[in-house]
């Protein structure tokens, strides 16, 4: 509701025997379609045939009970739920992405943004390569391509490719015979993998897809990790691991996780009502109810109540057959999704001072609807909570906050977003108390640049999100 793009959501399957892999894959997106609900896709391997389908759409429109027949059967499948943060909203940047090379196949799906992809791009194009989609998967398959017809294997292709491609990636990559599961050197995106009872091996952004499948949770994939299943077994390679600082991206605690997910050992639930507690005790108000904004602000809220011994309520009522907020084009549609969506349960909030606790406020729009719903409901005073400190700065890694431009804590002081959003007083969770969330962990670090302006890699200097369009459109009318 925050007005923020979620991150894309990844999975993959390696059986020993041949069976409806492209269903257990339906399910596994299924459990990750909050992750992405722009495009899906699912690719079959069948002793190195692959049968692919993708779209644009939700994951339980695009895969029809005929869509998934057609993908038949196999050993090994990947998946992918999609909401674009670089490359237009079309069938085209719908992943995974299949490439045939002279040494076979391999299909390939992305989490993540990379930071110097523009710079990539532009010199696989000086050598001949021809784009057909505007993301950075395309880019990543490129490389390994490239590196694959130099190499012995897929996994040393996918190891060369590491030492040029930087920024935030979680990858499930398919051969025609191996599975291979990678995440960048500093872990900015989750990937774990499990195992069904019947041995066969899955892989997903989130432990919620394991659960979904039937998998036991093994482990999170390691920063910098190779992780390849094959016949013979599972191998990891650690080449790349511990040449960076580790630094998984605080806002999957915050925003993108379900919060059912384990994350590097830390509960997504318990984090964030961890968040709401910090924020009740970093603003004390006097209150006669706490609520929070459906889906992620509810466990801070939870958390806030337990702290501050103000009830919880239910505030809101949500529509559930309505698709998240920012996939309506245009503010004014999305504002309007917001009162379809979302209906203020009056005999919570009528004649009551109102706690409002949501993940984040990024533009300010949607947070002032929600403050007017809860006023035209009766609530006498309402005071917006937020489990996010403000946000002042883009994010180079994957979250769809590519400029200054539509931040609203850019712009106004505290006490003027208060005034812009109509609360009577507003709170944001303070950076000192980031850390908190993950208090079980003392050794886990995690990225928080879009809160401080600290990066730990260079910042790219083509940073929009349309910037390969927008190079196109230059080219074309030159």
């Amino acid at each position: 509701m925050s007005g923020l793009k979620e991150e894309c959501g990844v999975f993959g399957i390696f059986g020993q025997d041949t069976c409806d892999v492209a269903r257990l894959a339906y399910y596994g997106l299924f459990a990750l379609q909050h992750r992405g609900q722009e495009s899906c896709g699912i690719v079959v391997n069948d002793d190195g045939l692959f049968q692919a389908y993708k779209d644009v759409g939700l994951v339980q429109d695009v895969f029809t009970p005929e869509n998934l027949k057609s993908l038949g059967t196999g050993h090994i499948a990947i998946g992918h739920v999609r909401y674009g943060t670089t490359g237009g909203n079309d069938r085209s940047n719908a992943q995974p992405i299949v490439v045939n090379h002279h040494k076979g196949r391999m299909a390939l799906a992305h989490n993540g943004n990379l930071v110097n992809s523009y710079e990539i791009r532009q010199s696989l194009e000086e050598e001949g390569s021809i784009f057909h989609t505007t993301s950075d998967t395309e880019v990543i398959s490129y490389v390994i391509t490239k590196n694959r017809v130099r190499s012995s294997s897929i996994e040393e292709a996918i190891s060369k490719t590491m030492d040029v491609i930087e920024g935030a990636y979680s990858l499930v990559v398919m051969s025609p015979s191996k599975l291979v599961a990678v995440r960048d050197k500093r872990g900015y995106r989750p990937l774990c993998y499990g195992q069904r009872e019947d041995g066969t091996y899955i892989i997903a952004s989130e432990t919620c897809a394991l659960d979904a499948v039937g998998a036991k949770y093994i482990r999170d994939i390691e920063p910098g990790e190779i992780v390849v299943f094959t016949a013979e077994g599972v191998e990891s390679i650690t080449t790349h691991c511990g040449k960076e600082k580790a630094q998984i991206c605080i806002f999957e605690y915050i925003y993108f996780a379900r919060p059912d997910s384990v994350i590097e050992g830390i509960s997504v639930h318990e984090a964030r009502k961890r968040a709401g507690v910090c924020l009740a005790l970093e603003h004390p108000t006097d209150a006669d109810v706490v609520i929070g904004v459906p889906d992620s602000g509810l466990d801070a809220a939870l958390g806030y109540s337990q702290q501050s011994g103000i009830p919880y309520g239910i505030g809101f009522i949500k529509n559930k057959y309505v698709a998240r907020t920012f996939i309506a084009p245009g503010q004014k549609a999305r504002e309007d999704k917001v009162r379809i969506k979302l209906n203020v349960l009056s005999s919570t909030v009528k004649g009551k001072r109102v706690i409002l606790v949501d993940d984040s406020i990024v533009r300010g729009t949607t947070s002032a609807r929600i403050v007017r719903q809860l006023r035209e409901a009766g609530a006498k005073e309402v005071h917006v909570m937020s489990a996010a400190p403000p946000f002042i700065d883009p994010c180079y890694y994957g979250t769809d906050v590519d400029s200054k431009d539509n931040l609203i804590a850019c712009k106004y002081s505290i006490s003027e977003i208060a005034d812009k959003i109509g609360a009577d007083t507003l709170g944001y969770l303070s950076i000192n108390s980031l850390k908190s969330l993950v208090c079980k962990r003392d050794d886990l670090e995690f990225c928080k640049g879009c809160f401080t302006g600290e990066y730990a890699t260079d910042i790219p200097t083509k940073s929009n999100k349309e910037r390969f369009e927008k190079k196109l459109s230059e080219k074309e009318n030159s």
